[in-house]
């Protein structure tokens, strides 16, 4: 079984071109679902039926995992079986008619612009602050997902015609524009921040490292962003996502349409890129009942 998991994501790598982040998602779902089989003794993957899926939705259920997790490890499942099917491994798809759980459509949790400036606000412009302070700067300006910042490397980077070439889900190449903001703090990095971080290392391809001129990892942007965040005194608990999240709203909330935002974000289907407009429309449902007479 453990073969079959092995082949199954080479394929996702070599044919599908996941990314390395979803390529391990899904190595870990598959993990959860290999001990699923092992604790009832179904070693055989040509064997299974659909009552066996459902009742590792049920385990599921029953270890408290939430209507998201468990749709996504259901998706992770029903993907390996069509691969299988593919492959002619198996004769009969027990996914096929399993229903994915019905899941509430949370709205992203965005920045008000307000925040966003005191989140900025609370780097210092100096030493490893020149560094923190441009990569919240693309984050928030351009949009990026956390996985695309740390991917930059400095041939991404084109200050004269300001924009950044990142790599996003899929390995779908896009170039999104930078404003005077993100070019200002990414011009202090460049020309004074980087030189001292690889003043030990004479060549790295890398636009954000440590101070060990290394590439900087997501979990180090993570903890740097809650840092400035806690700093900046929010309130809140801020992630990458949440920068990029504000980034859509706010251009949405200045006139800018649907296609552009879609295009910026690099999401593929726009129905992802709509779920903005209820933030907005949810803005002004807010700001409605605040200042109208008879709310």
């Amino acid at each position: 079984m453990q073969q079959v998991f092995e082949q199954f994501l080479s394929y996702l790598k070599l044919e599908r071109g996941v990314s390395p982040t979803t390529l391990s998602s899904y190595r870990q779902d598959l993990g959860i679902f290999e001990r699923f089989l092992i604790r009832h003794d179904l070693t055989d993957l040509s064997g299974l039926k659909p009552l066996h899926i459902r009742e590792f939705l049920q385990w599921l259920r029953d270890t408290q995992r939430s209507p998201s997790t468990i749709a996504r490890k259901l998706a992770v499942v029903r993907s390996l079986f069509k691969f299988l099917e593919g492959q002619r491994w198996v004769s009969y798809n027990p996914t096929a008619f399993i229903e994915t759980p019905r899941l509430w459509r949370r709205l992203p949790e965005t920045l008000r612009l307000s925040e966003v400036e005191g989140l900025l606000s609370s780097v210092q412009r100096e030493g490893l602050g020149l560094r923190d302070w441009a990569m919240l700067e693309i984050l928030y300006g351009a949009g990026l997902r956390v996985s695309e910042l740390i991917g930059l490397d400095l041939q991404d980077v084109n200050q004269q015609a300001a924009f950044v070439r990142c790599m996003g889900k899929g390995n779908k190449e896009r170039l999104v524009p930078l404003g005077r903001c993100a070019l200002q703090a990414l011009k202090c990095y460049l020309e004074q921040g980087r030189p001292q971080l690889l003043s030990r290392r004479a060549s790295v391809e890398a636009l954000f490292v440590n101070r060990w001129g290394r590439r900087l990892t997501r979990q180090r942007v993570w903890q740097l962003l809650r840092f400035y965040a806690a700093k900046a005194g929010t309130g809140k608990a801020i992630h990458p996502h949440t920068l990029r999240h504000s980034f859509a709203t706010h251009l949405l909330e200045r006139g800018a349409d649907l296609r552009t935002v879609q295009e910026l974000l690099g999401h593929v289907d726009i129905s992802t890129t709509q779920r903005y407009t209820h933030v907005d429309r949810a803005r002004l449902k807010a700001v409605h009942a605040r200042h109208h007479p008879r709310p």
